[in-house]
């Protein structure tokens, strides 16, 4: 990206810090309800649901620092009838080459009525092909910085969170068993397990529906009001060549009672900002 564009860029951000500030002050901001807490907190890049448009923004820059070809997508919304804007999207993506990886950062976030909190954060990587990791070198590291999947297969290890833990539907996986799993369909029994006697909807299919739909919260809410648990962590390692190689990575991290927290914290604010400015404005005369 050129100097200029960047320079502009931030400086646009800012404004739009200043602005949220400014509506924040007027609506109190609320931070929302998250699935995560303490040291089951994960994070892409340093990216959490606690973090709001302008942290997540400087992480964006240090990464895409120094590349030219980097292209940048900063969504704008309008809090409420005359509200000030806040920043509610942003895509950063640095295209593929034949020996640059390619990256790909989006992060949606809520008003500032709710802190302006991140609910969706996804990464996908996709290797050059003198730079594909192994699966087992990628299985070890997603193990080592998240911890024991809820399941594995279908390409994707499943992190399903409920009530501030990863869930377990009893294969406590090891590198080695993750590896062997990773390719295979998903456990038919282990899914049975994982969704219980609920008739909510899975978890798996909320997150890989969250990863094709527009990312608005009016876009995921009633399936995020309907998922079987609090939040999901996805990771899909699509094989390379050769196939025990990783192509494409992909990082998907849904924080669903967020979403339906915040959703609820912006319709009360939204409501009673519409309730004042339906008030009559006028003052008593001079008599």
């Amino acid at each position: 990206m050129p100097r200029h564009a960047l320079v502009s860029m931030l400086l646009a951000i800012g404004l739009l810090s200043l602005a949220a500030a400014s509506l924040a002050d007027d609506v109190k901001p609320k931070a929302p309800e998250t699935a995560f807490s303490g040291k089951l907190r994960p994070d892409i890049l340093g990216i959490s649901t606690e973090s709001n448009a302008e942290s997540a923004r400087a992480i964006f820059d240090s990464l895409f620092k120094g590349h030219t070809d980097t292209k940048t997508d900063i969504q704008q919304q309008k809090f409420g009838n005359g509200g000030a804007n806040y920043v509610a999207a942003l895509n950063f993506s640095l295209p593929a080459g034949s020996k640059q990886n390619g990256e790909m950062l989006s992060t949606s976030f809520s008003s500032p009525a709710s802190a302006n909190r991140a609910y969706f954060v996804a990464r996908n990587m996709t290797f050059a092909p003198d730079q594909q990791p192994s699966k087992s070198d990628m299985i070890k590291e997603i193990m080592g910085k998240y911890g024991v999947p809820t399941i594995v297969g279908d390409q994707h290890l499943y992190y399903i969170y409920r009530k501030g833990s990863i869930i377990s539907v009893g294969g406590k996986y090891k590198e080695a068993t993750a590896l062997e799993a990773i390719d295979k369909p998903l456990d038919p029994r282990a899914a049975v397990k994982l969704n219980g006697d609920t008739v909510r909807g899975s978890c798996v299919a909320v997150v890989k529906r969250a990863q094709a739909k527009a990312k608005e919260p009016s876009a995921m809410l009633t399936e995020a009001k309907g998922a079987n648990c609090d939040g999901v962590l996805s990771v899909q390692l699509v094989p390379g060549t050769p196939a025990d190689r990783v192509g494409i990575a992909q990082f998907t991290l849904l924080d669903v009672k967020q979403l339906v927290s915040a959703a609820a914290i912006d319709g009360a604010a939204l409501a009673t900002g519409q309730s004042e400015s339906a008030m009559p404005k006028g003052s008593a005369p001079k008599l």
